[in-house]
């Protein structure tokens, strides 16, 4: 892990092998990733793999999903391309800032010493790991999904910040429900799952 985070000749790897063995260690061993895979200042593996997670989590939900996906010009495939660039290289780091920027406010009265806040957005962007599998239309899959990413979220904040959870949690707890309860449609999931209700499932795909 350590000879990965740390490329001799400066900077990181941001190749799909790399991105592949982010997804797995920050799945696996999340401490340990946090710690070793956050460096001060570099913020692009974690902007490459946030692109990376939302392009897998939306074409597999415009695969498997009917009419998920737009249409353009009378063209499925025309519309989902657009829309995949545009959420993933557009919508996605923009909203990553933003979130990470109501993150830093919520971490003032909870955390005195912090971290920067280039490892507030690697944190953020690596925490959304298991989503890359919440385009399948299955509900209760996608509440797993966005359930740990938001444990990842906090147990990512806490070790980066050094602070205890007890002080992370209600710091997180917002940017968590918006990014994981509403961008990738925990919540929505939840409802049919509470619901027992196949239709509303589909709906929220």
């Amino acid at each position: 892990m350590t000879q990965w985070i740390e490329d001799p000749d400066g900077g990181r790897d941001r190749g799909p092998r790399a991105i592949l063995r982010a997804w797995y260690e920050v799945l696996t061993r999340p401490r340990r990733f946090f710690d070793a895979g956050v460096a001060p200042a570099d913020q692009a593996p974690g902007l490459f793999f946030l692109v990376a997670v939302v392009l897998v989590e939306e074409t597999s939900r415009y695969l498997l999903v009917a009419d998920a996906a737009p249409v353009v010009s009378g063209q499925q495939l025309l519309g989902a391309v657009l829309a995949l660039a545009l959420t993933a290289f557009i919508v996605a780091p923009v909203a990553l800032h933003l979130f990470v920027a109501v993150q830093t406010v919520l971490l003032w009265p909870f955390v005195e010493e912090r971290a920067g806040v280039s490892e507030t957005v690697q944190v953020m962007a690596y925490a959304t790991a298991p989503c890359a599998l919440a385009g399948i239309p299955i509900p209760e899959l996608r509440v797993a999904c966005a359930a740990y990413g938001a444990v990842l979220l906090a147990v990512g904040m806490s070790v980066v910040h050094d602070a205890p959870l007890s002080r992370i949690v209600p710091a997180v707890a917002l940017p968590a429900a918006f990014g994981f309860g509403y961008a990738f449609r925990g919540f929505g999931a939840l409802t049919a799952v509470l619901a027992g209700d196949g239709a509303l499932a589909a709906l929220v795909g």
